[in-house]
């Protein structure tokens, strides 16, 4: 005899009706082809209205479990700075980016999704993007990122992608080419820091969709 599924129940903070649903094809329902959609799902009902009782950021970026081992004598990050991060779909192909203030947690931008491109892309329009978000409000905060690939295009200010470029893709590469522009352009004095996983957790710029 098979083992009865336990039921779990989801909540969704950004669909066509946000709450709590105790089954998933309600919850598709609400999901299913939402830009942005947020929607997580748990294993009881007192965890699910827990959660649903703080912002999706709260709840799942930022109380995500750090990884095993992280370094007792690591730096902790720094508060007052920009997160980004970016998500790419591997279904569809398309990218998405976003950046929070990281002691306020409050969302500063989000783009896309793109048709077409990769992620290290969008962790590097994300990059410049906070930078000239920055420069425009004479700040220096700096901007962490967990992509290393995307530092060293932005110190390069050249995105050095691999990605052919088509007509599906047109809008990414136009947005790559004023990208470099903009820091061959630019001088700035933020920094730009590696979000250290291993021992801070996950990047709260995290769209929660691993």
């Amino acid at each position: 005899m098979s083992k009865k599924k336990k039921r779990k129940f989801y909540v969704v903070w950004e669909g066509k009706q946000t709450g709590i649903f105790g089954d998933w094809d309600t919850c598709k329902k609400q999901v299913f082809n939402v830009e942005g959609a947020k929607y997580k799902s748990y294993e009881s009902k007192t965890e699910a209205e827990t959660a649903f009782a703080k912002s999706y950021f709260e709840a799942v970026v930022l109380e995500k479990k750090l990884p095993n081992k992280p370094n007792p004598n690591a730096s902790p990050p720094i508060i007052q700075s920009i997160v980004v991060d970016a998500a790419w779909n591997s279904k569809n192909k398309d990218m998405e980016y976003q950046g929070f203030n990281f002691s306020t947690k409050e969302r500063l931008f989000h783009k896309g999704p793109f048709a077409g491109a990769t992620n290290n892309i969008g962790e590097f329009l994300a990059i410049v993007h906070a930078l000239a978000l920055l420069k425009k409000h004479t700040s220096q905060l700096p901007v962490y990122t967990d992509s290393r690939t995307a530092m060293s295009w932005v110190n390069r200010k050249l995105a050095n992608t691999k990605l052919a470029k088509t007509e599906n893709n047109k809008e990414v590469f136009e947005l790559i080419k004023r990208a470099e522009d903009w820091l061959k352009a630019n001088t700035y004095p933020n920094r730009v820091l590696k979000w250290e996983t291993k021992n801070w957790g996950e990047n709260p710029a995290d769209f929660g969709r691993k």
